[in-house]
């Protein structure tokens, strides 16, 4: 689907971290691959095949928001553990007591983004444009249009589209006129890859921010050139990574994959993995609501990508990155501390 790389990345982090953890409670850990193809009735049925079919202690994923939140309708109605390693949508852990995740929310990312566009930027106007499409990115485009004005930004033009458009001189054409000092763009890598490359053709060369969706090696590759310095907010860089359990995956991704660059998606996913098998050892059972407990009750877990505690409501307390895009590459920028 659409968003394939996402799902490509998590399983390869999900794979490593079961070379790292591969047994609990003394028995071999069996996990189910189950492609979403990056839709949300798919997601749903795949939470239930997962649980039905292959009597699962738990779901890790899924990798986006709007699937996150129709697979997690399934877990929570069933009674089934469910983790996300990146979906930030605030709603997906709402009212729900089975639904958790180990990255910030889009709550906290439209504030950072917010505050990187006056602070570091300099910013006093922006231009919004986001897909209309996903739970995500319209979330996250209102997050940071609130901090923004309420820091006295103005928002000089709103536009949105649908996921899968290739076209973006409509919105273009409306930001250009509006002469922004920037342009946020929560969107994912395919678009924002597209709109980078349409707005420098029209000479349209202010800063970029986007949010975590963008940081696939595909807008890299899509983008060329036009990507350069867009700034956005993410979960991992390599440069932070401190604990000894991040040093290992570290060194077990370049042994697997010849690249010395992990995303975070890869990243996220590992520590997802992490936090299930820990949490098992912890309830020392594979009881569905042992297991959630032990879940909740994550604190101060070293992780690949941090420290990470969890909140009563599934939510975690932990750091958020930022990074450029610079010389074809993720440059690691600054850590957020919680």
């Amino acid at each position: 689907g659409g968003v394939a790389a996402y799902g490509q990345m998590g399983w390869s982090g999900i794979c490593i971290a079961k070379k790292m953890e591969p047994e609990v409670l003394g028995r071999p850990v069996d996990v189910k691959l189950v492609d979403t193809k990056s839709d949300k009735v798919e997601s749903a049925n795949a939470v239930s095949r997962l649980i039905e079919r292959e009597k699962v202690v738990a779901v890790i994923g899924e990798m986006i928001s709007g699937n996150t939140i129709a697979g997690a309708a399934i877990a929570e109605k069933v009674g089934v553990p469910m983790v996300s390693p990146t979906a930030t949508n605030p709603m997906v852990t709402q009212k729900r007591k089975w639904i958790s995740r180990v990255c910030f929310i889009d709550t906290e990312q439209g504030r950072i983004l917010a505050k990187l566009a006056k602070d570091r930027l300099k910013a006093k106007t922006a231009a919004l444009i986001y897909d209309q499409s996903q739970d995500y990115s319209v979330g996250l485009a209102a997050f940071f249009k609130k901090e923004f004005t309420a820091g006295g930004g103005k928002i000089v033009s709103e536009t949105k589209f649908k996921s899968g458009d290739r076209d973006f001189s409509p919105q273009l054409s409306v930001v250009l006129s509006a002469r922004p000092d920037v342009i946020c763009a929560p969107i994912y890598y395919t678009e924002c890859a597209l709109l980078a490359q349409q707005a420098r053709d029209i000479g349209l060369n202010v800063p970029i921010l986007a949010g975590d969706g963008v940081q696939a090696p595909e807008l890299l590759e899509l983008g060329g050139r036009a990507v350069e310095n867009i700034y956005f907010t993410t979960h991992f860089h390599k440069d932070m990574i401190t604990s000894e359990r991040g040093k290992i995956f570290l060194k077990l991704f370049e042994q697997e994959t010849g690249r010395t660059e992990p995303d975070a998606f890869t990243a996220m996913a590992a520590d997802a993995y992490f936090i299930v098998v820990d949490a098992i050892r912890r309830a020392n059972s594979t009881d569905a609501v042992k297991v959630r407990d032990a879940i909740l009750a994550t604190k101060d877990f070293n992780g690949v990508t941090g420290q990470i505690t969890l909140k009563s409501d599934g939510d975690p307390i932990k750091a958020m990155v930022i990074d450029k895009v610079q010389g074809g590459k993720f440059v690691y920028v600054t850590t957020i501390e919680p």
